[in-house]
């Protein structure tokens, strides 16, 4: 490969703001890349929209990513968008490296002996059969039970990460949870912003796991396997971009990406 190809930015989107919680995995692996970020927060949430019209948006997306910005890989950094339209894009697209997201079940179900384990996620992530093929490969290791959360993408795509409603609409979910399960499982890449909401509701005995830290792996690794690693040295830059194009809303985006810890 060129040095010019290496030197290419990454494309990650997400149907919002939540793929951020990706992206700041990426950028801790791989700080000297240049990254375009892309939230289509007008059309959110993904989750409960139909397997066509996402996979439509995703698409639209992606061709924009390789035609206008000249992409050298992808990362969908939405579960809902992986589930309904990873394995069309990489058919469609099988020149360029695209990474996908799956709920974390297999850490989750592997961290004790039958383990007992809540998957929250989108409602159409838990519906596709990419996500019932995963509770299969595990369903002889312990006990897997499905959360439709949609209501937590509207929170975070609202900035409220610890507001006294998003406790109580947690409260109000996980009530017939809280201490029948050893693991949650957070299948939505919104998710990891209200972690420490999630964490209090559950309690701090309960272990929380989420997709993005294996995302940025896969992507290191095909970049190292395709030659495609930036040589640059500097610490690369990200841009932001959203489909809601409003001040607020890009400053959000800001805002979670420099979120501490």
């Amino acid at each position: 490969m060129t040095e010019n190809k290496a030197l290419a930015p990454i494309g990650v989107f997400d149907s919002g703001l939540g793929g951020i919680s990706v992206l700041r995995e990426i950028y801790k692996l791989m700080p000297n890349e240049r990254y375009y970020f892309f939230g289509d927060s007008k059309n959110a949430p993904y989750g409960t929209k139909s397997v066509a019209k996402v996979k439509a948006l995703s698409e639209a997306i992606v061709e924009d990513f390789i035609q206008q910005k000249k992409v050298k890989a992808i990362v969908i950094a939405c579960n809902t968008a992986t589930s309904a339209a990873a394995t069309y894009l990489r058919q469609k697209y099988p020149e360029i490296p695209i990474v996908g997201l799956e709920p974390a079940v297999k850490p989750a179900i592997l961290h004790q002996t039958d383990s007992k384990v809540l998957v929250m996620a989108t409602p159409l992530t838990l519906k596709e059969e990419k996500f019932n093929h995963l509770m299969e490969r595990f369903a002889d290791q312990g006990e897997i039970i499905k959360l439709p959360a949609p209501k937590l993408v509207e929170f975070v795509e609202k900035g409220e990460l610890d507001s006294a409603e998003l406790y109580a609409y947690l409260e109000d979910i996980l009530a017939p949870y809280k201490g029948n399960v050893d693991s949650v499982v957070l299948g939505c890449t919104h998710f990891p912003f209200v972690k420490k909401a999630i964490q209090d509701v559950v309690g701090k005995d309960v272990a929380v796991f989420d997709g993005g830290a294996g995302a940025a792996r896969e992507l290191k690794h095909l970049l190292t396997q395709k030659q495609l690693l930036s040589p640059n040295q500097a610490v690369g830059e990200i841009t932001f971009e959203n489909s809601n194009a409003t001040p607020g809303e890009l400053e959000l985006s800001q805002k979670l990406m420099n979120l501490a810890d």
